[in-house]
């Protein structure tokens, strides 16, 4: 009876077992910790058993009550034991080289900036955008909702976040077994977003549920694999993939590496496996950046040894708080400043890291500290309480210079501010309706004492056309006035254009203008010619201006062209 007892609480302990194994699929390996909370007590417990009834069979029953203690303090010695072999204190060196960071030049490695491919939208404000477009549908709004992904991807030579549609609960997920119906798409550049429907259901999500969750779907099929972090995105024919990191740790849960990444089709389910070094080009996220940080804190804390991180601390750095992303070579980087140990407002410099390669250039650029860069601009409007972006850290003509966006409470872009990396007093703030390349303009004017230097693809090279405008509105500056016409055209003028005409021009005013439309749409005007009616004495009133439509340019000009200008904005409108 006893026996037949036995071998039905084997079979209903396996069981048992097994059923909670496919809930909670811990992966099959003894360096990971969920490994040995789920089998350690389904191994320790039958063990304890039958130690006992050997105990028991050879008489020991004096000693039966010890052996429990005597396995559990086994076990701790061991888990302790390791942990003390593999510890900073003892492997220094080790936690040091789990990133290998070079010292490189900023000019050398760090492009021009381009700013027609420049993610300047962060993620929340990409979440914003994504969510307003996915509002506008409503069959997609009433059964799915936006998973908060956002991965940042190179796709066709933009920068762009990707994120898939999500069941909404479990019942949405029965209605919609097929799938979900695609994905959003954000610009960072532009700010457009759309949504991708698939011809076949986005199937294997987190959201999903059974055996269609990606977690659940991806562990079965590699048991021993510790997985990490996952990333959404997209090959370069726009077809979704998860991208899923494997790890190995040095001992329980200790040190982890990244040893390469399952690609998982999020619609047909199929995976591929590849070591770190063979994963292909169009992925952009092997490594994720919280574990980057991570090894880049060991190597700044710990290259001179344990002893050194902890009293004398020569030459020991640490990563600033925040991190943010870049684009360079078509890879997607994440960098960090660098600083001294004793966190004062300066970097020494800064690391930045390939997230598909690994590689780590370390760049001394002493300067600013990240926060101090985003207080400084804030203050300059600090009436408006806008907040800042993590900066860019860019190369503006040789330069290290931060970017930032300034948002109004809504999330919307306002501003952008240009902030010197060497000195953080030296920033330039400009309302992000004039476009980003204008107000790159007006930080270089300022950096280089009101004159910009002229480069190969300077706008004042562009031909000039002759217009003319009547004006509506009126702003000035130091030294600049801009000016919206009647037909909602917005010029800009120097008072050096003409200082006898442009610092008196009046709301009314008519002007023939020389000028060139910048890349941002907005005209730069560089002559210009009163055609305002004289008024003879006090008692007359100016003559009626008509706007003309076309007029023909003096002989001696060059390259003018007959601009129309219509209610729809005409040439140069924003």
């Amino acid at each position: 009876m006893f026996k037949k007892l036995s071998v039905v609480t084997v079979i209903l302990w396996i069981l048992g077992w097994g059923i909670a194994y496919l809930f909670i699929l811990p992966p099959i390996n003894v360096s990971s910790l969920a490994f040995w909370i789920f089998f350690g007590p389904a191994v320790l417990l039958p063990l304890y058993i039958i130690i006992q009834k050997a105990a028991l069979k050879k008489g020991f029953n004096k000693g039966k009550a010890l052996w429990p203690l005597f396995i559990v303090a086994l076990g701790a010695a061991v888990f302790f034991g390791g942990m003390a072999l593999v510890s900073p204190v003892t492997s220094s060196k080790a936690f040091a080289s789990r990133i290998e960071v070079y010292e490189s030049s900023f000019e050398n490695d760090i492009h021009e900036v381009d700013f027609d491919n420049l993610p300047l939208l962060d993620k929340i404000s990409s979440q914003k955008v994504g969510d307003r477009v996915v509002g506008q549908i409503p069959d997609l709004v009433s059964q799915f909702s936006i998973n908060d992904e956002y991965s940042l991807i190179n796709y066709k030579g933009d920068i762009v976040r990707v994120t898939p549609l999500d069941h909404r609960d479990f019942y949405k997920y029965f209605s919609n077994r097929s799938g979900t119906a695609g994905y959003v798409i954000v610009d960072t550049t532009t700010g457009n977003a759309e949504v991708v429907r698939t011809e076949k259901g986005l199937k294997y999500l987190q959201s999903s549920y059974l055996f269609d969750n990606l977690k659940r779907h991806v562990q079965m099929h590699n048991p021993f694999s510790i997985l990490g972090d996952m990333s959404f995105e997209l090959d370069e024919k726009g077809n979704p993939y998860w991208v899923i990191q494997t790890l190995r740790y040095k001992w329980v849960n200790i040190m982890p590496r990244v040893s390469g990444v399952i690609v998982c089709d999020a619609v047909t389910g199929e995976m591929q496996k590849y070591k770190v070094g063979e994963v292909p080009t169009w992925i952009d996220n092997v490594y994720d950046a919280h574990l980057v940080m991570q090894e880049i804190n060991d190597w700044g804390m710990y290259q001179g040894g344990y002893v050194n991180s902890q009293f004398t601390q020569k030459g020991v750095v640490q990563a600033t708080d925040g991190y943010t992303y870049i684009t360079n070579d078509d890879d997607v980087y994440m960098y960090t400043g660098i600083t001294s140990i004793a966190s004062d407002e300066s970097n020494i410099g800064f690391v930045m890291v390939n997230l598909r390669t690994h590689k780590a250039s370390y760049y001394p650029v002493p300067g600013a500290e990240e926060y101090g860069a985003m207080d400084s601009a804030i203050g300059q409007v600090q009436e408006k309480n806008y907040t800042s972006t993590f900066p860019l850290l860019i190369n503006l003509q040789g330069r290290p210079t931060y970017l930032l966006s300034l948002k109004d409470a809504g999330g919307l872009v306002k501003m952008y501010a240009f902030v010197d990396v060497e000195n953080y007093q030296k920033v330039s703030v400009t309302d992000s309706s004039y476009g980003i390349k204008y107000a790159a303009d007006e930080y270089l004017k300022m950096i280089n004492g009101g004159n910009t230097p002229v480069k190969p693809d300077d706008p004042e090279t562009h031909d000039l056309h002759n217009v003319i405008i009547e004006v509506k509105t009126i702003t000035k500056d130091t030294g600049v006035v801009y000016i919206t016409t009647t037909y909602d055209e917005k010029f800009k003028i120097e008072f050096s254009v003409d200082e006898s005409i442009v610092p008196f021009i009046k709301e009314g005013d008519k002007y023939e203008v020389s000028c060139y439309t910048a890349e941002n749409g907005l005209n730069i005007v560089k002559s210009i010619r009163d055609l305002t009616p004289t008024v003879p004495d006090g008692n007359s009133s100016p003559a009626p201006v008509t706007h003309q439509e076309d007029e023909t340019p003096d002989d001696n000009s060059e390259s003018w062209d007959n601009i129309s200008i219509n209610d729809e904005g005409g040439s140069g409108s924003n």
